[in-house]
């Protein structure tokens, strides 16, 4: 059996420190196999809020790999953002799309983020060619025994969420991944947890969001998901801060 506690939109710089304090307990007391971050660490992209990202995250005393969200992307330095868009990620680079060996589970990342598109909000999600292949490749690496779960920011399809992903090339992206033997795909960016089973034609594939453990909370108090994968089987348990 294996443990891995995700969560996603911590968003530090606008962080929840009792949710923080919550979900480090729990990960002292549940002793999780990994914890799995879905993007946005921080707010506004800034030095500070990275390097306290990266403190919080070494105290943990687990195994971590963490994907970039949109937030994390240089919101005022337009230069930097076109140029160098992950370069302030060089504090926590250890733990970006890290490889963690797990028994009988492949974590695959799916880049979800752009630093601009041809629409208004950039911070919407986009699956470009070269991110899919990437992912696909890696897919195609993995142990074919294993229960393999795609981890991205941005929901590739929307789920019943205030929030929409509004993710370009996602359901293309979806589909894809179905075919090339995922079994589901971990995301946030809406700040409310969901888990829904998403037919894709010719088979199906499971969707399983992450909520906050920031102050910007939607629907839902700030959470994250405990996720048990044994005898090829994926279950949810949201948990929830009271």
């Amino acid at each position: 059996m294996t443990i891995l506690f995700h969560c996603s939109d911590i968003h530090f710089g606008a962080e929840d420190r009792a949710a923080l304090d919550w979900f480090a307990e729990e990960v002292k007391t549940a002793k999780p196999d990994a914890v799995v971050i879905t993007g946005d660490l921080t707010m506004r992209a800034r030095h500070r809020e990275f390097a306290a990202a990266g403190e919080w995250m070494r105290a943990l005393g687990a195994p971590v790999t963490v994907e970039v969200g949109n937030h994390d992307l240089p919101y005022f330095n337009l230069y930097e953002r076109f140029t160098s868009p992950y370069r302030r990620y060089a504090t926590i680079e250890d733990k970006v799309e890290a490889e963690i060996d797990l028994p009988g589970v492949a974590i695959v990342p799916l880049k979800t983020t752009a630093r601009a598109q041809w629409r208004l909000n950039w911070s919407k999600g986009r699956v470009s060619g070269g991110a899919l292949r990437d992912t696909l490749g890696a897919l195609s690496k993995s142990d074919p025994d294993a229960v393999c779960l795609v981890a991205a920011h941005h929901p590739l399809v929307d789920a019943d969420t205030r929030t929409s992903g509004s993710t370009r090339g996602g359901l293309g992206a979806l589909v894809a991944l179905q075919r090339a033997g995922a079994h589901a795909v971990l995301t946030g960016h809406v700040h409310d947890p969901f888990d829904i089973d998403r037919p894709t034609g010719d088979g199906s594939i499971r969707l399983i969001g992450a909520g906050t453990l920031s102050e910007r909370v939607r629907e839902h108090p700030p959470s994250y998901n405990r996720i048990t994968v044994a005898d090829g089987k994926i279950a949810v348990d949201f948990r929830f801060m009271d």
